[in-house]
């Protein structure tokens, strides 16, 4: 009996804890971005506004669904607390100022349509680089291709976000467990396809600690990045290459994790990065994909998802919106076995048959 009332009470502590650290989280920077609404104007021309946008009490409430679902799947045991849900007054501070001080450029490339800044003047050694990747996405100052970018990128997500950006992030640890019930962790492999900042990873790691991880990401900047949030963990290899062209033998991995990708290449490198994907997993792998939710997912935000790419310059979103996410990966072999809808992005998880000769 006694146990069972210790158990109670430390669930309760762990609630408390949990949507004190979240409410804090939320107010944080939904204020960050009542601020910079009202610093920057409308995002749009209002005659360019879908009528069908939902209010931001509508996303609010559905932020907190999201948060509910976090909860439960911790208290279920699915994935841990978060390993930060007392962050560093002082990391949040200099985000914010970080931020703020970035936003009046952001908003004179919105204003002039100003999209091709990176192209123009790229740093040393991208002239390799794609011609689809040097733009300023999202109109940031030097797209992805410096450490003032890698440094900032996280903070803006969390204020598009409202802060649910992490919690968005978490729901892909849910597929993950389940995988990793079978195997021994560290005699198994995961590759995530464009870490970017490694935030995802953090959580990855926190949970699985013992889990080899190799880190992928074109900008050397967000690999620096990565490295930064991930130096308190051991077997993490980063590596420099294109999603679409992996330096990686066939079969070279039991997981893919590939999160926020695809809504930012267009439709013909999305396609390689499938069939590369399929390629480096080994037979019975698991890819858990994870990305902005698409046209129809949840027709109540798909006002919300016309006018993204309009406001924060994303070239290729319209595309990927209506784009058949399942069909693409089924095409290499890929076998749809879940799908997920958490607020304003989707998680579908793809196995590869324990037979298959790819």
């Amino acid at each position: 009996m006694q146990s069972i009332e210790l158990a109670a009470c430390l669930t309760m502590i762990g609630s408390t804890a949990y949507w004190l650290s979240q409410s804090t989280r939320v107010s944080w920077y939904l204020g960050q971005y009542l601020l910079s609404s009202r610093i920057s104007g409308p995002l749009i021309p209002r005659s360019q506004s879908p009528s069908n946008l939902p209010s931001l009490r509508d996303l609010l409430f559905d932020l907190a669904l999201l948060f509910h679902r976090d909860w439960q799947n911790i208290r279920a045991g699915q994935y841990r607390m978060p390993y930060d849900l007392v962050e560093d007054p002082r990391r949040l501070v200099s985000g914010v100022a970080r931020y703020l001080l970035d936003l009046p450029e952001v908003n004179a490339r919105r204003r002039r349509q100003e999209f091709n800044e990176v192209a123009q003047q790229a740093p040393q050694g991208s002239q390799a680089l794609p011609r689809y990747y040097l733009q300023n996405f999202h109109y940031q100052t030097d797209g992805y291709l410096s450490d003032h970018s890698a440094r900032l990128y996280d903070q803006q997500i969390e204020v598009l976000f409202l802060g649910g950006a992490d919690a968005m992030r978490r729901m892909a640890l849910s597929p993950l467990a389940k995988f990793l019930r079978g195997p021994r962790v560290s005699e198994t492999r995961l590759l995530d396809v464009a870490c970017g900042t490694g935030r995802f990873l953090t959580f990855v790691k926190d949970n699985f600690p013992r889990l080899p991880i190799i880190a992928l990401d074109l900008s050397r900047y967000y690999l620096a990045e990565a490295r930064r949030q991930l130096r308190a963990w051991s077997t993490v290899q980063f590596v420099q290459a294109l999603a679409e062209s992996m330096p990686l033998p066939d079969r070279a991995v039991d997981v893919v994790t590939c999160t926020y990708l695809f809504h930012e290449v267009p439709r013909e490198q999305r396609r390689a990065i499938a069939a590369e994907i399929a390629r480096v997993l080994t037979p019975g792998g698991r890819l858990i994909f994870a990305d902005s939710l698409q046209m129809g997912d949840r027709p109540w935000l798909d006002g919300l998802l016309d006018m993204f790419p309009k406001a924060f310059h994303e070239p290729y979103y319209a595309d990927y919106a209506g784009s058949d996410l399942v069909g693409l990966f089924n095409e290499f072999g890929l076998r749809h076995v879940g799908s997920d809808l958490a607020f304003l992005s989707k998680v579908l998880t793809f196995d590869k048959p324990p037979t298959s000769g790819l």
